[in-house]
């Protein structure tokens, strides 16, 4: 873990608190104990493990199991909104396939973790005249036409409209799309994936835990299952990206947005540049 990552967490906890109501004393208290944790935190281990440890306290001291939960609802929302302009520009492109993973990049950018503040349409604008910085999508359009199944890990409300538009584009006839076991910051559970329609196009799962990232060790069965039988494995998001960047796999490609330098370091990019790369290669520049 990069000692940045400690500070990001410090930002992301700051900004929790002010959004709930609640009495300096009560607050304090709740301060005190996420700083306890930090001191305590193994730093071996890869961030999510801390994230999750994290809001596992923030939600049982604010007493509310899903602090995110209006976010989440308004994300959705925005997507669905944008959801008819969206598809009727893929299909009227030359290339849907990358017209439709451009848009899918550029979901990435709704994320109430390391920020509070981001601009979807403006993102949406950037991705289509804008190089991956790692551009490994021809070979896994080749390798999604070649699959028999493919489980397809998302990350957050909103975001996974633009997931849903991808698969659509694609259109593989055994897709497992996989959300968190329970809620955790603004990422997708099983109600955020079903109000945006993922089951008219994927075969919805939970991965059984509530870390904001898949942690192999920590999952269920129903998704170990899923991820060791699937021929190809796409993961979206930066925090699915720290869980499973050290599995040397060919079968897994990440799909991100770069949200920190820090990430941004361990792949040779720049914050705010889009990746595609898969997991057992060396990144193309």
């Amino acid at each position: 873990m990069n000692h940045q990552c400690l500070f990001c967490f410090c930002r992301a906890f700051d900004k929790l608190l002010q959004k709930h109501d609640g009495d300096n004393e009560k607050k304090l208290k709740l301060a005190k104990k996420f700083f306890s944790l930090l001191a305590e935190a193994d730093t071996e281990k890869p961030t999510p493990y801390i994230a999750r440890e994290i809001h596992a306290i923030i939600r049982e001291s604010l007493g509310d199991p899903d602090p995110y939960k209006e976010e989440k609802h308004r994300s959705n929302k925005l997507a669905l909104s944008l959801y008819n302009e969206l598809k009727e520009k893929i299909e009227a492109s030359d290339d849907p396939f990358n017209r439709a993973l451009r848009y899918a990049l550029a979901g990435n950018i709704i994320d109430y973790g390391p920020s509070q503040t981001f601009d979807v349409y403006a993102t949406l604008e950037k991705v289509e005249h804008t190089d991956f910085a790692i551009d490994h999508s021809p070979q896994m359009e080749e390798r999604i036409r070649n699959a028999d199944n493919i489980l397809y890990v998302g990350d957050n409300a909103g975001e996974i409209v633009f997931d849903k538009l991808f698969i659509e584009t694609f259109a593989h006839p055994n897709v497992t799309f996989a959300v968190r076991g329970a809620p955790v910051i603004n990422d997708a559970t099983w109600k955020d994936a079903e109000m945006v329609g993922m089951h008219h196009v994927a075969n919805i799962i939970s991965n059984g835990y509530d870390a904001p990232s898949t942690i192999l060790e920590m999952t269920g069965s129903e998704f170990r299952n899923a991820f060791d039988t699937a021929d190809l494995i796409i993961a979206k998001g930066q925090g699915n990206f720290e869980g499973l960047m050290n599995h040397k796999d060919q079968r897994l490609w990440f799909l991100l947005m770069i949200k920190c330098q820090v990430i941004g370091d361990l792949l040779g990019v720049n914050k705010g540049d889009f990746v595609v790369s898969n997991g057992h290669s060396p990144p193309i520049q």
